[in-house]
């Protein structure tokens, strides 16, 4: 490669002429700086869990772990560990959570390159019971698959929850429904993750969250007032209170986390192009009781990307089309519903639909098995 006499490039700012500089260093050292490669050699730093956006996942929705929980319950912790570590250099296959850390993870590329000194960022811990003679295996599969996790927590067959909050979590996802329910007693937004038969294909550039509303991003007041009255009930009491906000949910802090990102991606004036996109799912009228759901919003300072009103008809087939790499819902109807048709659904157990509605087959609280 040759650089012609006088030509000018801008590095950081910075104008370099090539063969007439005045700087003192050689012209190839120059070049060297011009041509440095655009991806880091190194990993970049993680950042201060109290700076960061914290992602709390289980190995087992992480990573498909199928075949070693049937060792662990046909055959006892000795014998999964013997197996685990004689398999250490084998990798896991993706779980349900891979393609949204995935996810994460480029939304952080682009936060790097527009905030370089920022730690503003989503940062992943893999949170497991699982006893560390399995950590090797486990860092052995997040290199192969070339995942940046640099922070684990692994309790030996004790529960991980009480360090939930020395990690500053913003979001914990579990394939144990009893672990979920400590968090969310613990004040951490928590959910149950399945794995649908099929999964959609989602983006690998955009970031994608789908959330229901009451009972998750919202209380469940409304919910209650359904439950114990009635349709026709309920839609007066959203009349009426349509300018009261509901009490928030617990989910809600997360939609503000995401909301702090995408303000950051405004601010650039990338609006229209931000890597990270909501969206409300919800079975509310939009006529007839979608108005208190959209000021509530307002109300906390938070934006929906867009609202989805169904007025009682199914998800799935909606969520089908926008895709997202993660659904929450607090209805095992409406999760089983959306994996059907190939959506990363989450179960959020809180309200009162947790009492009054038959568990789901997925909704079993007897597995005490690394997570």
């Amino acid at each position: 490669m040759s650089l012609n006499t006088g030509q000018s490039l801008t590095v950081s700012g910075q104008d370099l002429t090539k063969n007439g500089s005045s700087s003192s260093r050689a012209p190839w050292e120059d070049a060297r700086t011009v041509l440095k490669p655009s991806t880091p050699t190194r990993k970049p730093k993680p950042p201060k869990p109290e700076n960061a956006i914290t992602i709390a996942v289980s190995a087992r929705v992480l990573f498909t772990m199928e075949k070693e929980q049937q060792i662990y319950e046909q055959q006892g912790m000795e014998d999964y560990i013997k197996y685990q570590v004689e398999h250490e250099t084998e990798p896991f296959s993706p779980g349900p959570a891979f393609s949204f850390v995935k996810a994460l993870e480029a939304v952080n590329a682009q936060l790097r390159e527009l905030y370089p000194e920022s730690e503003e960022l989503f940062d992943v811990v893999l949170m497991t019971n699982n006893h560390a003679n399995v950590g090797l295996r486990l860092i052995n599969t997040i290199n192969h698959h070339q995942l940046f996790i640099e922070r684990f927590c692994m309790t030996g067959g004790n529960s991980p929850i009480g360090y939930l909050k020395a990690y500053h979590a913003n979001l914990y996802l579990s394939a144990d429904p009893i672990k979920v329910r400590e968090a969310l007693e613990e004040g951490i937004a928590a959910a149950t993750m399945f794995t649908p038969e099929k999964m959609t294909e989602v983006s690998e550039t955009q970031l994608r969250v789908a959330f229901d509303g009451d009972a998750v991003l919202f209380s469940d007041e409304s919910e209650r007032i359904y439950k114990a009255h009635g349709l026709d009930k309920f839609f007066e009491h959203e009349k009426a209170h349509e300018n009261k906000p509901l009490d928030h949910g617990p989910l809600k802090c997360f939609l503000e986390a995401l909301g702090k990102l995408q303000k950051k991606f405004y601010a650039k004036g990338q609006r229209m192009d931000c890597p990270i996109r909501t969206y409300l799912v919800t079975a509310r009228s939009a006529a007839s009781s979608g108005t208190r759901a959209l000021k509530t919003l307002r109300s906390w300072g938070l934006e929906i990307d867009e609202a989805l009103f169904l007025a009682g008809a199914p998800k799935g087939p909606m969520l089908e089309k926008i895709r997202p790499h993660i659904f929450f819902d607090d209805q095992m109807f409406h999760v089983e519903g959306a994996a059907e048709m190939g959506t990363v659904a989450c179960h959020v157990p809180y309200g009162i639909a947790q009492r009054v509605t038959k568990r789901g087959i997925w909704d079993k609280e007897t597995s005490s098995a690394p997570k």
